[in-house]
């Protein structure tokens, strides 16, 4: 019973220690000193009340002070509750300084809190960046296709990293800018020969307004000839056309069948009507031998009439009727 009471308050006084140092941080406040950042234990304690991570303010609190950036914790507490990263803009601060670039505590947090790499364009102010563009195919007055592609050179606007547009809107711009100077010129060949007439053009439309960076220069990496898409349009309106005539062709033979065969159904009924009307010719003649309008006399001439007018047929022909007979025989 007598050792147990001691173990107990040793716990005690373990534990109590254990929640006292994980919940006030004297290690960074003991750190803080050292480096002359006077930080009181009692600021330290309110981060963690309010939630604020000691470590991620002390630090670059104590790097800001050794390089000579009037800093205060207000301030990065404030922009690491605003969901900033701190780190990073102090960073961007201490490489601003030994660049000799003007950069307040207030715009690196408004970049940072911007979704922007304030660090990323510190450094690009210092060394530009070079952004390729694709390949942009133009086509010139000629009809010759050519495919250029380029390298702009750009420094970023720290003025401008808020609200500026971002390196996609430098490649669109680019490439509308290729295009135009191609599609502008009379030969591909002028291209070929002064792909420079490129980077001129394209650098006096002042392309780099209302973005985020400054273009240093335009180069033309690559130029190659396409294809000829005049002749290719030509070739396929031919083919169009050719279509179009075969079409219509078509329709005037179809049109032209139809009408033989509107004119053989005709001819077919005329003829059925002649075969029927020979038919009622016997008929006839019947009929009016027995009424006595005509005798078998007259039936008799006019066998006869029509025999001389066979005949006559023949012989107007070049045929001769016994031949004719023996034919038919």
């Amino acid at each position: 019973m007598e050792l147990i009471i001691p173990i107990l308050f040793l716990f005690v006084i373990v534990l109590a220690l254990t929640i006292f140092l994980s919940f006030v941080p004297l290690g960074l406040w003991i750190s803080s000193l050292a480096a002359g950042v006077n930080i009181g234990i009692f600021t330290l304690v309110g981060m963690r009340l309010r939630r604020v991570v000691p470590s991620r303010i002390v630090n670059p609190l104590i790097k800001a002070r050794k390089a000579g950036l009037g800093l205060s914790v207000n301030q990065l507490e404030a922009h690491y509750l605003a969901g900033g990263n701190v780190d990073r803009v102090v960073n961007a601060l201490i490489a601003a300084q030994r660049a000799e670039i003007d950069l307040s505590f207030e715009r690196a947090a408004a970049i940072d809190l911007a979704g922007r790499d304030v660090l990323e364009a510190v450094q690009m102010s210092v060394n530009p960046k070079v952004i390729e563009t694709p390949i942009v195919a133009a086509v010139a007055k000629d009809g010759i296709e050519v495919k250029a592609k380029a390298r702009v050179t750009v420094r970023a606007n720290i003025d401008r990293l808020v609200g500026g547009a971002g390196e996609e809107t430098i490649i669109a711009r680019v490439g509308e800018g290729i295009v135009t100077t191609v599609g502008s010129s009379e030969s591909h060949k002028a291209v070929l020969e002064n792909p420079d007439l490129i980077s001129r053009t394209v650098l006096n439309k002042g392309l780099d307004s209302g973005t985020a960076f400054e273009i240093l220069s335009i180069d033309i990496a690559d130029v190659d000839v396409g294809r000829n898409i005049g002749a290719q349009l030509q070739t396929d309106q031919a083919e169009a056309d050719k279509r179009i005539a075969q079409a219509k062709a078509e329709e005037r033979r179809a049109m032209a069948v139809a009408r033989e065969q509107e004119m053989k159904a005709a001819v077919q009924e005329m003829r059925a009507k002649v075969v029927e009307a020979e038919a009622e010719v016997p008929r006839a003649m019947a009929e009016a031998l027995r009424q006595g309008k005509i005798s078998v006399m007259d039936y008799l001439n006019m066998q006869n009439i029509q025999a001389d007018t066979q005949m006559r047929d023949s012989i107007s022909k070049g045929g001769r009727p016994e031949t004719e007979a023996k034919d038919k025989k």
